[in-house]
């Protein structure tokens, strides 16, 4: 569930190939009417791709997804001055307000999620995913925080069911709620983008935002073809063909990471223990509302090998496919018609009951 934030530039690199990865082979070649643009926001690369469209249509296109991306990226970042900051600090002083119009719908949008996780997607743990400190991974003296800050916090227990927006009005029965929806922001933003380029009446496109991506129709005569990264090996584990209007996203353990005396610690927190989720390597679904995909990849990815298809089934999720840390693939059996795993042969295999 990546926070939004800022990233050192020199890993732009490293995120651009992740993308290409991501994509696999739909973005190895580029027709005379296909056209590409990239843009830096919610610390990581979003590369849109609109196919069979002249190059002003295409151009105007980007300009103005550039700077949505922008305003987006400017209004919800939690590490920055913003409207959701001003939002958090109203709400740890225990305020009643009307919250910014460019929070109301995440807020409003999370809730259910909330609801239909039965917990496991909880932006309210913001506090948290400060103490934690994951955009400090990379430097090497980063370590766990104290068990009982931890302790603290998980204790208090802030939940979206702590908010509630009546008459415009937003009242918090919970001052340890902070908001983060760096699990859900960035694939809402890519349904605004969406929206906005059908309405533009350009029907072929991807936005893919690190991997995470929704496409528009097709790429010529075929679909648009999605590779799956591997959590543990270089390259894709699997691939798979996105149809109209469908989003593709994963949660994994590799995405921000530190080891600390032998232990992997990684960015995906469990809200109901405080600590990285366990037993889940990575988790990829398919839906079609990218914020949904978004904020469904984590809580499956915390809900795990046990609790997954339950999860699934709550939250009206049909295509999931969950590697846990053993290398062990668990999908249902829609999700196996449409996945092409790329060396199933030493990954077992176990299919859940139809979602």
């Amino acid at each position: 569930m990546p926070t939004i934030r800022f990233i050192n530039p020199s890993r732009l690199l490293f995120l651009g190939l992740v993308s290409g990865l991501i994509m696999g082979v739909s973005a190895c070649t580029q027709g005379p009417s296909e056209h590409k643009h990239t843009v830096f926001v919610f610390g990581t690369l979003i590369e849109i791709t609109l196919y069979d469209i002249d190059e002003d249509t295409a151009n105007q296109a980007f300009d103005k997804l550039e700077s949505d991306f922008h305003r987006y990226h400017a209004q919800w970042t939690p590490w920055q001055d913003s409207d959701l900051r001003k939002t958090n600090a109203s709400i740890a002083e225990g305020k009643s307000f009307p919250p910014p119009d460019s929070i109301t719908p995440l807020i409003t949008a999370s809730k259910q999620l909330y609801e239909r996780s039965q917990g496991l997607f909880n932006p309210a743990i913001g506090k948290l995913i400060r103490l934690w400190q994951m955009h400090r991974h990379d430097e090497p003296d980063i370590q766990p925080p104290a068990a009982d800050a931890i302790d603290r916090l998980t204790g208090l227990a802030p939940s979206m069911d702590d908010l509630a927006i009546e008459n415009g009005v937003l009242t918090s029965q919970n001052p340890a709620v902070e908001l983060n929806f760096g699990a859900f922001a960035k694939g809402y933003a890519i349904d605004l983008a969406l929206d906005d380029l059908q309405s533009q009446g350009i029907k072929h496109a991807v936005i893919n935002a690190g991997g995470d991506l929704r496409v528009l129709g097709q790429r010529g005569d075929r679909a648009w073809r999605i590779g799956i990264r591997h959590p543990r090996q270089q390259g894709v584990i699997a691939w798979l063909e996105a149809q109209d209007n469908e989003s593709v996203f994963s949660s994994g353990d590799y995405e921000r990471y530190y080891m600390h005396e032998g232990r992997r610690y990684h960015h995906i927190l469990d809200p109901t223990t405080g600590y990285p989720a366990t037993g889940t390597a990575s988790v990829t679904v398919i839906h079609q509302d990218a914020g949904e995909a978004d904020a469904a990849a984590t809580a499956l990815f915390v809900a795990g090998p046990e609790r997954w298809y339950a999860t699934a089934r709550s939250m009206g999720i049909k295509y999931v496919m969950l590697v846990d840390t053993e290398g062990r693939i668990h999908m249902n059996p829609a999700m196996q018609k449409r996945i092409n795993l790329t060396n199933h042969e030493s990954s077992p295999i176990l299919l859940s009951q139809p979602l």
